[in-house]
């Protein structure tokens, strides 16, 4: 394991950040506080990330065109958005969300973007993310484990690249052609817990 460092966010992500604006994913309440670099309440003791924290986690994954993607607590669907710009029509995107309530608030504020190729669903009750639905290309998790789940590594794809807080580290997993792994860690994050 080793440690590396990321700096200001690629041009690309900082672009595709100002055209997919974070303020369409809030609840009106708190629209207004869309351009403070923190995270903010979507209900449920969930929040919509701190979106410095969301620029860093997109560069690190370096989704591409024609990817598949899971998006692991969707939330209010911001982040799955942003990954469905950064696929394209040609690549698709699962977000998984366990509350039911922030799957439908996801849903609708996704459907307004019109972005056929996302999609969020109901988390498995039991399970991290979608193992029946993969493997995938990248695994981007907005929510925080004790231990790194191996099911979510088992779900990558070769040369699939995870993105995940454990622990209050941010890990990049990266997986070969063979199937092997090397992590990285990036620096101290806090997220909200992940749950089965």
């Amino acid at each position: 394991m080793t440690f590396a460092k990321f700096d200001q966010p690629s041009d690309k992500i900082t672009q595709l950040m100002a055209q997919v604006p974070r303020q369409e994913f809030l609840h009106e309440t708190n629209r207004a506080q869309h351009h403070i670099d923190a995270p903010l309440a979507i209900g449920h003791g969930q929040t919509n990330s701190q979106p410095s924290t969301v620029a860093f986690m997109l560069d690190l994954l370096d989704a591409q065109p024609g990817h598949k993607v899971l998006d692991v607590g969707s939330g209010s669907g911001w982040t799955t958005a942003l990954l469905a710009h950064l696929v394209g029509e040609s690549g698709q995107v699962i977000g998984v969300e366990r509350l039911a309530d922030l799957v439908r608030f996801g849903q609708e504020n996704l459907a307004r973007q019109g972005l056929a190729q996302a999609e969020i669903r109901p988390a498995i009750r039991g399970q991290f993310g979608l193992s029946d639905e993969g493997p995938f290309d990248r695994i981007l998790v907005s929510a925080e484990p004790h231990e790194l789940p191996e099911e979510l590594v088992d779900q990558l794809a070769p040369n699939g690249i995870l993105v995940i807080p454990v622990a209050g580290k941010m890990h990049r997993i990266v997986k070969n052609a063979e199937g092997e792994t090397t992590t990285t860690l990036h620096g101290g994050f806090r997220f909200v817990p992940l749950v089965r």
